[in-house]
């Protein structure tokens, strides 16, 4: 079975190529995509590089991780899902920006009725920033920033606020401002006029804030820095509190004395299984121990978009056909500023 696939060749160009897909195994799927959400970050991170040296002899890449679509044939050992339902999946290599894919079963999750495809395709991007959440340890009241309002952070801010923390959103692009105030952040500030740490102690009326998340990827070290000036302080001078580091973030900081007490924290993608391959085609991680696997994680996410508790089609701002890859990669890549959620369908 041929299928068509979105991916970038070596001038750091999107392409659409065509290739087999092969038969699925025991404990996979075979989904029709509908749609699927492009991750600019992670995805595209080094096109601009290959832009500007180009290496023709590179073989073009299939890209994507984050769509949704209906299951067409169920492989062996697949006993939570039918032919004909409608699932949103996740994973690199797997759930591809494509128009056929085969997915491990417990990378998919059911999509619940009155969910559409473009919605339920942010799951993966919405567990990362649920897992993200989970691993700051909100308290309810507590004050917390979330520095880089991408697609992950946004849904970082939205899960923070649902479990009553006081969140203030920092980003430099107005078009992700004006998106975070839409969808009901409680504070947004503008990182280009304003200082995020004078900020912070308005915010939180002069108590500082208790923990703080970097969600966006490369160099992060005054990011860091800010968010470490935003904590709260106790009297013998020592800051105290959480950050979080989702993506590729990277940091240069002392430690000891120099970082008080406060915990540094990484958040690894979306919670516990994903790239365990016993797990992602159906193998369960025993309850007791593992209170918030991949999978469960991607349905509570859905079941607070379909409660309309957790917000996403305000973070699309471009919807292309899979064919029209060259445009949505472009509109991401050369106009940040411009563009958010790009949802792509077959």
């Amino acid at each position: 079975m041929k299928c068509k696939v979105a991916a970038i060749d070596g001038s750091g160009q999107g392409v659409c190529i065509q290739r087999d897909l092969p038969e699925i195994g025991p404990g996979e799927v075979l989904v029709r995509v509908k749609a699927s959400l492009i991750s600019p970050g992670t995805e595209l991170g080094r096109v601009l590089a290959m832009r500007k040296n180009p290496n023709t002899n590179h073989e073009p890449r299939p890209f994507g991780y984050a769509n949704s679509g209906v299951i067409e044939r169920v492989g062996a050992e697949v006993e939570q899902f039918a032919v004909g339902q409608g699932v949103a999946c996740m994973g690199g290599g797997y759930a591809l920006h494509a128009d056929w894919v085969n997915m491990p079963q417990n990378m998919c999750v059911a999509i619940p009725e009155g969910l559409d495809f473009a919605e339920a395709a942010a799951v993966h991007l919405a567990a990362t920033g649920l897992h993200a959440v989970r691993r700051t340890a909100p308290v309810f009241g507590e004050n917390g920033v979330v520095v880089g309002l991408g697609l992950v952070g946004q849904f970082a801010a939205q899960f923070a606020q649902l479990s009553g923390c006081h969140i203030q959103g920092v980003d430099h692009f107005a078009l992700r401002q004006n998106i975070a105030r839409k969808i009901g952040i409680e504070s947004v500030v503008d990182a280009k006029k304003d200082d995020p740490i004078e900020q912070a102690a308005i915010f939180s009326a002069g108590y500082g804030m208790d923990f703080g998340i970097v969600a966006f990827g490369g160099e992060a070290t005054a990011a860091f820095e800010k968010i470490y000036q935003s904590l709260k302080q106790a009297p013998d001078t020592h800051r105290m509190g959480r950050i979080v580091l989702v993506g590729g973030a990277q940091i240069t900081h002392g430690f000891g004395a120099s970082l008080g007490n406060v915990d540094v924290r990484s958040s690894a993608r979306t919670g516990p299984g994903y790239h365990d391959e016993a797990y992602e085609q159906g193998r369960e991680y025993p309850k007791v121990f593992v209170e918030w696997p991949t999978q469960r994680n991607l349905a509570e996410c859905l079941r607070a978009m379909v409660a309309g508790k957790l917000q996403v089609s305000p973070l699309y701002t471009h919807e292309f056909v899979l064919d029209d890859i060259a445009a949505a990669v472009d509109v991401l890549v050369e106009s940040p500023a411009e563009a958010l959620g790009v949802v792509l369908k077959p």
